[in-house]
């Protein structure tokens, strides 16, 4: 009896070993490299609201409706050739005009008043998230500023300066209205479809983050790591 206990008992434990090195592996083989360096869903990083849920085409009208406006109002101000605030004027009296005209219109035709429209009114917690959302984010450009300003982190500003590079570079040949629309459309396509094809974008983009991290390694190495030794021998004589 005591043989065939422990003979059922090294298998269970055999057996339990085998599943948690599966599961081990598993889990290991899973978290490799991530965009952003995230530890959740693409749905989660981004807020996991009704927001994100436009982003990812979880609801696709919504979704198509926001190309089509951008569309719209990207050839409304490059095509018309008239200025910013003359086109919002515009629009909005036109806007005034209609509403005004259905609502006495609608008065007229029921013999009665139209029912009263929910007040708009920003709640005070929605201001305070919002103000404390902002606050954290000017903290971090702020700190941000601090680091590079010090010298503290090099890949940092290298990053914002290639990134200030490009934009004035692009800048120079699209002007402010086809930017921002040309932003709308990838940020309204790019997010759905690295999450359709999240393992291979991250597979390859683990791979060019790793030659980077190499070739970074080296400029280090051999450039910026000197870079204080000679200001201190500078100092010294």
């Amino acid at each position: 009896m005591e043989d065939s206990v422990d003979a059922t008992g090294d298998g269970g434990g055999s057996r339990n070993g085998a599943a948690f090195q599966s599961s081990t592996t598993g889990c290991c083989s899973g978290s490799g490299y991530r965009l952003f360096g995230r530890q959740v869903t693409v749905h989660q990083f981004m807020g996991g609201g009704k927001a994100a849920d436009v982003v990812l085409w979880k609801r696709r009208r919504v979704s198509f409706g926001v190309i089509v406006v951008a569309t719209i109002l990207w050839l409304l101000f490059e095509q018309s050739g008239l200025p910013f605030l003359t086109i919002c004027s515009d629009v909005l009296l036109i806007l005034i005009v209609l509403l005004f005209i259905h609502a006495k219109y609608a008065a007229y035709r029921d013999n009665r008043h139209l029912e009263t429209l929910p007040e708009l009114v920003l709640s005070e917690e929605m201001v305070n998230n919002a103000a404390a959302s902002f606050r954290v984010k000017i903290n971090n450009v702020l700190l941000m500023a601090h680091d590079i300003t010090l010298g503290k982190d090099f890949r940092l500003f290298f990053q914002v300066v290639v990134c200030l590079w490009l934009v004035s570079a692009i800048g120079s040949y699209f002007s402010f209205f086809t930017l921002a629309y040309i932003g709308t459309i990838f940020s309204i396509t790019i997010p759905a479809l690295y999450s359709k094809y999240e393992e291979h974008v991250d597979k390859y983009c683990g791979m060019i983050h790793r030659k980077f991290s190499q070739h970074y390694k080296i400029v280090d190495d051999n450039v910026i790591s000197k870079i204080p030794r000679s200001l201190s021998k500078d100092k010294d004589t």
